[in-house]
């Protein structure tokens, strides 16, 4: 159990969370969500004890172990696989003193912990995570040093993940992991047998991986139970309620307020004034539902559109040295209204592919055949660092448009999704989604027939992804898509391509079925992983073992659906209490009925809490029967 007491915490003055209260049950595992810049990293930092709290407290198990993602990513001599297996520390040092241990009392204890920890299988379960992190066998005996800021970052989440601590933070950590990785990550999670937190702007993620979302929002930390879809639904219904609450309160202070404008100078009415005048302390206000608005993205439409195909590839093959070609034997066409995802593991030629595409690099061999005017819009992250930082959005847009006036030119940054109060400031000093607005608005600004995105949503919040998704939906030109988000993915493409073994080919299954074939196959490699897509009988037998297993399960699952039902109904119940309780004429006219009122709200919520608590209890053991 996490409970978090009357906390306060600033950043540079700025407060950021405010006397916010929560508690947590052992096992559960929380989507922590909120608008960037809410303080979400700030509560991990408060957790760990690295910053300080201006009051309130954190309290959590004795000797309980924290873990969380290194912020610098190990870069020496040693392997991968080293690196993971020392970040068990007491397997270390129980191994080291193996070593040199004479006592016979004392080398058995030693074997005995080795065996609990699980010492002796500890090397391939860090193979495995390396594994599914991206990292074939070769990978992992190789140095660390040798890789790159991202694979090494990948390198300090296996880490964290092999030592399995009693209270996993992950901070955003899709952001340095492909689909496939990100796939494997939502698996992992779900399993874990311990608390985990994880900081995520992945929908499909906060969906599959969590049963509990934590919301920050106006500095208080609010528990829902359920995925993020769930958390939407019932955070919609509450701010329904709470605005006709806010409305029916607005309404009686108002009449009370006048009757006390109108007789507190006369002595006969007097009395009553003042009376009323206490009713309207006791009543207190109800807090208005803070609206905030997130700024659409806009893409410019194409003046004209091409005829199909806009590029179509015979036996093509690239890379970056002559007669090593990265990707060969490519025969594919794209037309003008295609929405294509690239799926693939990192390494094996996605952006290589994209750059291909747009031509920044050119065909070694076959043909490329592109339309007549054809216009190429391109997005990759790693181009965030060419934004001159010194200059604003304006700035940066101006130099597109030299002779426009100032209204035009900012009519243009407002597209991008910049606010207004956000146009004049210096590239260095935007957020990084409000850099990746400006750079995408960038790289569609001559309104192009193709618009290519390399992982567009790195630095987006969820709000921020669902304008993005609205402004590919919205476009006329034709997409090709490269991104970790799941749900993008599926909201925004109809075709999906697979890169790997050396090629480019059509996927023909859907996301589910590919995510089903990163999870459940080995990790081997990509040659193992594409062969198994077209063994049916297995996928069969699959699917009969599945529906083996759920049947075996139906009562655990039905008494979920249970305890669902009558948590929704008591959350209703306190709902409908709290608007009555709300109503000021309650407490005049009948003083029993709203004490009555009062104990029914309370035992609801006792109730209601007695049932979160079974509810999280059966929701793990019905995963972790399915799962094994």
């Amino acid at each position: 159990m996490i409970t978090i007491s009357g906390l306060t915490a600033r950043i540079a003055g700025r407060l950021l969370i405010d006397n916010a209260s929560l508690s947590l049950p052992s096992g559960v595992k929380v989507g922590l969500v909120g608008r960037n810049g809410t303080g979400k990293s700030t509560l991990f930092r408060v957790i760990t004890g690295q910053l300080a709290s201006e009051a309130g407290t954190v309290t959590m198990p004795k000797n309980a172990r924290i873990g969380q993602v290194a912020q610098e990513a190990p870069g020496t001599d040693e392997s991968l696989i080293e690196i993971v297996l020392s970040a068990d520390k007491e397997r270390a040092s129980l191994l080291k003193e193996a070593e040199t241990a004479t006592d016979p009392h004392r080398i058995a204890e030693i074997q005995t912990r080795l065996t609990d920890i699980g010492a002796h299988s500890a090397e391939s379960r860090a193979a495995s995570i390396l594994a599914g992190l991206g990292f074939d066998h070769e990978a992992q005996q190789r140095a660390a040093k040798s890789f790159s800021g991202g694979w090494r970052m990948r390198v300090a989440l296996a880490a964290v993940l092999f030592s399995e601590p009693d209270l996993l933070l992950l901070d955003e950590p899709t952001n340095y992991l492909d689909l496939e990785g990100t796939l494997w990550l939502e698996d992992y999670v779900r399993r874990y047998p311990h608390t985990v937190i994880i900081i995520s702007h992945d929908r499909d993620l906060l969906n599959t991986a969590v049963n509990a979302i934590v919301h920050l929002d106006q500095q208080k930390l609010t528990f829902y139970r359920g995925s993020y879809d769930q958390f939407e639904r019932q955070k919609a219904e509450n701010d329904e309620l709470q605005m006709k609450a806010k409305a029916k309160n607005d309404a009686a202070r108002k009449h009370l307020q006048s009757f006390i404008d109108r007789f507190k100078a006369k002595a006969t009415k007097a009395k009553q004034a003042q009376s009323r005048v206490k009713a309207l302390e006791r009543m207190g206000t109800v807090a208005a539902v803070i609206e905030t608005h997130v700024q659409p993205i806009t893409f410019p439409e194409p003046e004209k559109q091409p005829a199909s195909p806009i590029i179509a590839i015979e036996g093509g093959a690239v890379g970056y040295t002559p007669g090593k070609p990265i990707l060969k034997q490519i025969n594919l066409r794209i037309d003008n209204d295609d929405r294509i995802a690239l799926l693939g593991s990192n390494g094996n030629g996605k952006s290589t592919f994209a750059k291909f595409i747009s031509g920044r690099l050119e065909a070694e061999t076959g043909a490329v055949k592109r339309a007549p005017g054809l216009k190429i819009g391109f997005f990759a992250q790693h181009q965030l660092d060419d934004l001159m930082p010194e200059q604003s959005a304006v700035e940066h847009v101006r130099r597109l448009m030299p002779e426009a006036p100032e209204a035009k030119v900012r009519a243009r940054v407002a597209q991008m999704g910049l606010a207004t109060e956000k146009m004049a400031t210096p590239a260095k000093d935007l957020s990084g989604g409000e850099k990746a607005r400006l750079l995408m608005g960038l790289a569609a600004f001559d309104a192009p027939n193709l618009l290519i995105l390399d992982e567009p949503t790195n630095h987006l919040d969820i709000d921020s992804r669902r304008a993005l998704i609205e402004a590919l939906n919205d476009y006329e030109g034709a997409v090709i898509l490269i991104s970790h988000d799941r749900h993008l993915i599926e909201a925004t493409v109809d075709r999906l391509w697979l890169v790997n073994n050396g090629t480019v080919k059509t996927f023909d299954g859907d996301m589910e079925e590919y995510r089903s074939l990163i999870v459940q196959s080995p990790k081997k490699d990509d040659k193992d992983k594409a062969a198994s897509t077209g063994d049916t009988a297995n996928k069969a037998d699959q699917r009969k073992a599945n529906a083996d297993r759920r049947a075996q399960f139906a009562p655990l699952k039905k008494k979920i659906n249970e305890i669902e039902s009558l948590t929704a109904k008591l959350q209703k119940q306190i709902q409908l209490l709290d608007a009555e309780l709300a109503d000021p004429t309650l407490y005049e006219k009948s003083p029993a009925k709203a004490a009555e009122k009062a104990k029914l709200r309370s035992m609801a919520v006792d109730k209601l809490n007695d049932a979160e608590e079974q509810w999280l209890e059966l929701s793990a053991e019905y995963e972790e029967a399915m799962a094994s």
